[in-house]
């Protein structure tokens, strides 16, 4: 069932599992479903985000992780609120975007793409202008692979008393994050990340007394994130609107084998090994990392041309042609490709794929 591994940050190469849990249909409005692992997922995905569980409460929505980031942005600042986005890629650059076609008041602050965001920048902005009331940032910048520190940012937002929006649609499930410890209000996640699910739907993981004051915020009907809310409480677990019920049922059997690995402390220190073996690796043939070791994430590793005639291209369809699919580069300043670390993939994977590249 695997003609190549996918070493992508999303979707990704999910387990025999997985991908076994979809075989079966199931009914929307039913007890079982609803109740037995709609509800099961909610709350084992705020057992996951906080030490605080009774604090937070899940949303559960249809499509993509932007689809979710949308839904959120347009369900939580009103006509009045101010939105300050920390950009440093095409994923916090997305959320401006969002931004523009909400009419929401926002201001983009941009970093250069292959550097972290500056809390001490953002902490500047915030003295200067005391109308934010929302700030919003990306965890892991899947454009490079950077991983923005999230305890200082956090820090920073919560010392001015603002609302924190995170984006941890690549780290969350892979990468330690408590949502209680640092303040963070709303996360934003999704089925085919590091939970190592498949495509179909996202998540809002959000502070319950906050997503309380949202009500008749939104400017859709499909991406009201306080409406699927009161619907999933008031129901039990049931959906406004059709959902992806085999999509939903693999993401439970998903989180069971999170569980058997050692939850998300485990995932970590494989995705970081995988690392590793693979930069180690690629350095001991000549390839040079996009960024310093020390904003570099476990998620996705960019990496330059080795040469000024390099075809990526030809390369990546030898790398699959021998089962392994890559992604190309996605900034403009440097050309680069990116190898994904996260998925049913281990260390062996990644010296097979070392080895693969050494003979190519």
């Amino acid at each position: 069932m695997r003609p190549y591994l996918l070493l992508t940050p999303g979707p990704l190469t999910t387990t025999e599992t997985v991908k076994s849990a979809m075989m079966s249909d199931w009914c929307t409005w039913d007890k079982d479903y609803n109740e037995g692992i709609v509800e099961v997922i909610r709350r084992e995905l705020v057992g996951l985000a906080t030490s605080r569980p009774e604090e937070y409460t899940a949303v559960l929505m249809q499509g993509s992780g932007t689809f979710c980031v949308e839904a959120t942005l347009g369900s939580v600042l009103r006509p009045d609120d101010h939105l300050l986005v920390a950009a440093n890629g095409a994923y916090g650059k997305r959320m401006g975007t969002i931004a523009e076609y909400y009419k929401l008041n926002c201001h983009v602050m941009r970093f250069e793409e292959t550097e972290a965001v500056d809390p001490k920048t953002i902490d500047e902005y915030l003295t200067a202008h005391p109308e934010v009331t929302h700030v919003s940032v990306v965890h892991c910048e899947t454009t490079t692979g950077v991983l923005n520190p999230l305890a200082e940012i956090a820090a920073v937002v919560k010392r001015h008393g603002k609302v924190l929006i995170v984006d941890a649609m690549s780290s969350f499930g892979g990468v330690p994050v408590d949502m209680a410890a640092l303040g963070i209000d709303f996360m934003i996640s999704s089925a085919n990340k590091c939970i190592q699910g498949v495509p179909g739907f996202g998540f809002i993981i959000a502070r319950r007394s906050l997503l309380e004051q949202c009500k008749g915020v939104a400017r859709s009907l499909s991406l009201d994130i306080y409406d699927q809310w009161e619907t999933m409480e008031k129901g039990h677990g049931k959906w406004r609107f059709t959902s992806p019920t085999h999509v939903v049922r693999a993401f439970m059997q998903a989180l069971t084998e999170l569980k058997e690995e050692g939850g998300i402390a485990a995932r970590y220190a494989r995705y970081r090994e995988n690392h590793r073996t693979l930069v180690e690796g690629m350095r001991s043939l000549g390839y040079r990392t996009l960024l310093p070791d020390e904003w570099q994430s476990p998620v996705i590793t960019s990496f330059y041309y080795p040469t000024a005639d390099f075809d990526f291209n030809t390369f990546y369809q030898k790398l699959k042609a021998k089962g392994f699919v890559i992604y190309p580069g996605k900034i403009s300043q440097a050309d680069t490709f990116r190898i994904g670390n996260i998925g049913d993939v281990h260390p062996d994977d990644f010296r097979r794929l070392v080895d693969t590249i050494r003979e190519m």
